[in-house]
């Protein structure tokens, strides 16, 4: 072994120098050089930095780097992650989406275009005016849709969600509200007054009813008792005239 070169390393070093660092790694850690000035030294890692890709070989495991464009990526020709003013698209990083696709701002990758979709409309709502369906002649209905896919940036816009037409209906007066409720209110009072008429007439009859029995019964007793007492004329004893 080099007077400069020691096994007896740390940080994963299986290698190493007091000037260039790790030379090789330790089993499944992959070797890197970081540049420290003008200086590179080499480390040993679990897994490579961002912009750099990991290959692995049967003698050592290295870290290579990506493209001058890409912030990460799986090989040198497959990106993962564009840099900034790089747009991702098949693993490229591009500064124009091609046709027919469109920069997401937010991921930072070129997307298919979305359209706009709408529901089916409703079926029309009942002919009105000023909120109201009597007392007019010719009045609006009125039908929506619903919005189920929002457009993207370059898709095409939204329509309409609503629809107005005009409508006829045979003329009808409305009820007004106060005699309505006046009309309500007598229906009520005049069925509380034949209730109590009825309660009335009712607790009369059973009244009257009960007088009646009890006078027969009383008839009853009188002539019950008159049947039983003895005639006093009948039991008067004769009177002696001759003295």
């Amino acid at each position: 072994v080099h007077p400069n070169v020691s096994q007896g390393c740390q940080g994963g070093c299986a290698t190493c120098s007091d000037y260039n660092g790790c030379l090789s790694c330790k089993p499944r850690l992959f070797f890197v050089l970081e540049r420290i000035g003008m200086k590179q030294i080499g480390v040993c890692l679990s897994s490579c930095p961002s912009g750099y890709y990991g290959t692995r070989y049967p003698d050592i495991n290295k870290c290579a780097k990506c493209k001058a464009d890409c912030d990460t990526c799986f090989t040198r020709n497959f990106c993962t992650k564009c840099k900034s003013g790089f747009y991702l698209y098949s693993g490229k990083c591009l500064e124009k989406c091609p046709d027919g696709l469109e920069a997401n701002n937010h991921t930072m990758e070129c997307t298919s275009v979305v359209h706009c979709e709408a529901s089916e409309w409703s079926p029309w709502s009942p002919c009105t005016k000023k909120g109201k369906t009597c007392g007019f002649k010719r009045g609006n209905e009125v039908r929506v849709r619903e919005i189920v896919q929002h457009p993207s940036a370059r898709g095409n816009p939204c329509p309409a969600t609503s629809e107005s037409r005009k409508c006829i209906v045979q003329r009808k007066r409305c009820q007004k509200e106060g005699k309505g409720k006046k009309n309500r209110e007598e229906k009520r009072k005049k069925s509380n007054k034949d209730e109590s008429k009825e309660t009335r007439q009712e607790s009369k009859g059973r009244a009257a009813r009960r007088q009646n029995r009890e006078q027969r019964e009383n008839n009853n007793k009188t002539q019950l008792k008159k049947r039983k007492a003895p005639n006093k004329e009948q039991n008067l004893a004769p009177v002696d005239t001759a003295h």
